[in-house]
């Protein structure tokens, strides 16, 4: 089974971003930086989640990621699936941090359980049949509307939604133009995705 190792964005400043990172995440090896200045503008047709365990570690990846410079999209609050908002990292890099709980479990943590890259794609059945047949499995599946891929040993989950409906989760118009400012590394190999979407060989993980 093909897994994701990483993502890597690329960005017009990497030490900025990287100081951005580490304060506001402090995320490892899964987020890479590159230089960039590929010209972009509005909706880059991805989202970046981080799924955590409760309300509390929401508040404070949110909390650190605004401190450092983050711009609000949607504040964090309860909804009809749990609790969680959207940022934006001064990259242009949205990001959801959300937990499926609706009240603390325990003490609060700065723990993050998944990472999870959400794109945006103008047909979501279309793009699943590509992906499965670049490798990846399925996990869940609800018609044209997400599909989610299983990990497997990988440490980078990946989704599907349509992409204005990605666009409305996060709070952002769907409109956008140029490139997506995103590499997709794994073991699927190197290619780009219907959806134009970039994809690179990456080595496997040290063994442990």
């Amino acid at each position: 089974m093909a897994t994701i190792e990483s993502v890597t964005l690329d960005v017009a400043d990497p030490t900025a971003a990287e100081r951005f990172y580490t304060a506001a995440f402090g995320l490892d090896t899964r987020l890479r930086l590159r230089a960039s200045e590929a010209p972009t503008s509005g909706f880059r047709g991805f989202t970046l989640a981080l799924t955590v365990s409760q309300p509390s570690t929401v508040d404070s990846l949110i909390g650190t990621a605004l401190g450092a410079g983050a711009t609000a999209l949607k504040p964090a609050a309860k909804s009809l699936w749990g609790y969680g908002g959207v940022v934006q990292a001064p990259d242009g890099t949205i990001w959801k941090v959300a937990t499926s709980a609706k009240k603390d479990g325990g003490p609060a943590t700065r723990r993050i359980d998944d990472f999870v890259l959400l794109l945006g794609v103008a047909d979501v059945a279309a793009s699943k049949r590509f992906h499965v047949g670049q490798g990846l499995a399925v996990a869940k599946s609800f018609g044209r509307m997400y599909v989610e891929f299983a990990a497997g040993t990988g440490p980078v989950k990946l989704a599907l939604y349509r992409h204005r409906a990605l666009a409305k989760e996060v709070g952002v118009s769907p409109d956008g133009t140029g490139s997506h400012r995103l590499v997709i590394g794994g073991s699927a190999g190197s290619f780009t995705d219907p959806d134009g979407f970039a994809w690179a060989a990456a080595p496997p993980p040290p063994a442990s």
